[in-house]
C-alpha cells in the first residue's frame, strides 16, 4: 500500500474515532438537557413498535398491511415529538427526529391523519402469589427482591429524582411529583418570607388509585402544621384482604410526621414537616415508578423540574438572616460552619442546607436537609449511593465542559494526528 493510500486509510479511521469522541463529549455536556427533553423516549417507543412489525415498513417494499402499520408508527412518533416541543425547543436530536419523521412520511406516502400505533403495555405489578403484597408476588415470580428507587423533595424545594439527579426549583403552585398508573402525588409550593428565592412546600396530596381487588381509591393530605396520621376519611388502614391491609398510616410524631405503606405496590412514603416546610421521601419499585404513559410527562420525581423552573446557583444571603452573612454571593463562613456541623459530607444535602440557610436566614430551615438524609439512609439499600455527590462546582455552576472548548481540543487533536500521519 502506497504512502498516500496508507495515509488516507488511517485518516479515515481517525476521523471515525474522532466523530465517536465528539459524540461522547457532546452527550456528556448535554446530558442534562436531553434528560429534560426526553426525545429518547419517543425514539425508543418508535423502535419498539417497528420491531414488532418485523421491519416490513422500513425498506419500502413490504405488504400494504405492513406499510399501514409503519405509517401508524410514524404518526405516533410525530405525536410524541409534538408533546415534547416545548421542552425540546433547543435540542438538536429533537429537531433531527422531527425532520426524519417528515422525510419518512413522504417516502412511504403516509397520510398525515389516521390511526396511531398502540403504545407498549405498561409494566404491571406481579399477581402471582398474594396479589396485594407486591414484594411476595415479585419474589415468587422473579426469585429476588425488586429494584427500588428513591425520591426526596424537601426544603426550598430541592428534588432528588428517582434517577439520582439533584435540582433546586423555583416552582410555585401545584405540581405533580409522581403520576403513574398506581399513584398520584401533588405538592403545592408557596413563597416564604425572608428572601426572593424562598419557597416552601405547604401542601402534599397523595392519591392511591383503584387497583384490582386490593384497594379502592384512597387519599392522604398533609398541610403545614398539620401532618395527620390518617387518610382524609379518618381511617388509618385500607384495602383489607385475608387479614392484611394494602394501605396503612402510622406516625412517630403525630402532627409533624407520617409514614404510609402501600403493600400492594411495594411503596413507602414519608411526609414530614421540617421548619416551615413539608417534605416527602418515597421508596418505590422501579416497575411501579416507571409505569406511566408519555402523556404523564410532568413528574418532578421522575424528570425533575422544568428547565425554566431550576436554580443553578446559590442565592444571595437573606437580608433578614440571623447569621453574620457577607454581602457576596458566596456562602458565608457562618453558613458553612452550621451546615458542616449537621452534614459533614459535602453532598447534595449539604448543598441544600446552604441554599435554604442563605435563602431564608432561618437556622431551622437546615433541618429539612437533615431529615431528607435520614430518610435516604433508610430507603436506599446501598450505603454508597446515599451521599449523592454535587453535580456542579462549589458555587453551584455546572461542571460540564463547554462545547466550544471540547471542539477546540478535538480539532487540535485531529490536526496533530493528521500532520503526524501524513508527513
Amino acid at each position: 500500500m502506497g504512502t498516500l493510500a496508507l495515509c488516507s486509510h488511517y485518516s479515515q479511521l481517525s476521523w471515525k474515532r474522532s466523530v465517536i469522541v465528539a459524540m461522547l463529549l457532546f452527550h456528556l455536556c448535554c446530558l442534562q438537557v436531553w434528560a429534560s427533553c426526553r426525545i429518547l423516549r419517543c425514539n425508543s417507543d418508535f423502535v419498539a413498535v417497528t420491531l414488532d412489525l418485523g421491519g416490513s415498513g422500513g425498506g419500502g417494499g413490504g405488504s400494504r398491511e405492513g406499510n399501514a402499520g409503519y405509517c401508524s408508527a410514524l404518526r405516533s412518533y410525530a405525536m410524541c415529538t409534538r408533546r415534547m416541543a416545548r421542552a425540546c425547543r433547543g435540542d438538536l436530536a429533537y429537531h433531527s427526529a422531527v425532520q426524519g419523521i417528515e422525510d419518512l412520511l413522504i417516502q412511504h406516502s403516509c397520510p398525515r391523519t389516521g390511526p396511531t400505533a398502540q403504545p407498549r403495555p405498561l409494566p404491571q405489578a406481579p399477581i402471582s402469589g398474594d396479589a396485594c403484597i407486591y414484594e411476595k408476588g415479585y419474589l415468587q415470580r422473579e426469585g429476588r427482591t425488586p429494584d427500588y428507587l428513591h425520591c426526596g423533595v424537601f426544603g426550598d424545594p430541592h428534588v432528588r429524582t428517582f434517577r439520582d439527579e439533584f435540582q433546586t426549583c423555583t416552582v410555585q403552585g401545584a405540581w405533580p411529583l409522581i403520576d403513574n398508573e398506581y399513584l398520584y402525588v401533588q405538592a403545592t409550593s408557596a413563597p416564604m418570607r425572608g428572601g426572593v428565592y424562598a419557597t416552601a412546600l405547604i401542601t402534599i396530596t397523595i392519591i392511591f388509585k383503584n387497583w384490582r381487588q386490593c384497594i379502592e381509591q384512597q387519599i392522604y393530605q398533609a398541610e403545614l402544621d398539620n401532618v395527620p396520621a390518617a387518610f382524609v376519611d379518618g381511617s388509618v388502614t385500607s384495602g383489607e384482604r385475608q387479614g392484611q391491609h394494602s394501605l396503612s398510616v402510622h406516625s412517630d410524631l403525630p402532627g409533624h410526621q407520617a409514614e404510609i405503606r402501600a403493600a400492594h405496590i411495594g411503596t413507602t412514603l414519608v411526609v414530614r414537616q421540617s421548619g416551615r416546610s413539608l417534605g416527602l421521601s418515597v421508596r418505590s419499585p422501579s416497575a411501579i415508578a416507571e409505569a406511566f404513559t408519555p402523556e404523564q410527562d410532568l413528574q418532578l420525581c421522575v424528570y425533575g423540574c422544568p428547565p425554566s423552573q431550576r436554580l443553578e446557583t446559590l442565592p444571595r444571603p437573606s437580608s433578614s438572616s440571623s447569621l453574620s452573612f457577607s454581602s457576596s454571593s458566596q456562602p458565608s463562613a457562618a453558613a458553612h460552619v452550621h451546615c458542616a456541623a449537621l452534614l459533614p459530607a459535602r453532598d447534595i444535602y449539604y448543598q441544600a442546607c446552604l441554599f435554604d440557610l442563605l435563602a431564608t436566614g432561618d437556622l431551622n430551615s437546615s433541618t429539612a436537609a437533615v431529615a431528607a438524609l435520614q430518610d435516604a439512609r433508610v430507603m436506599i439499600s446501598d450505603p454508597n449511593k446515599v451521599h449523592l455527590l454535587l453535580v456542579g462546582n462549589a458555587d453551584g455552576s455546572s461542571p460540564c465542559l463547554p462545547l466550544i472548548l471540547a471542539v477546540a481540543v478535538l480539532s487540535e487533536h485531529l490536526l496533530a494526528l493528521w500532520t503526524w500521519q501524513c508527513l
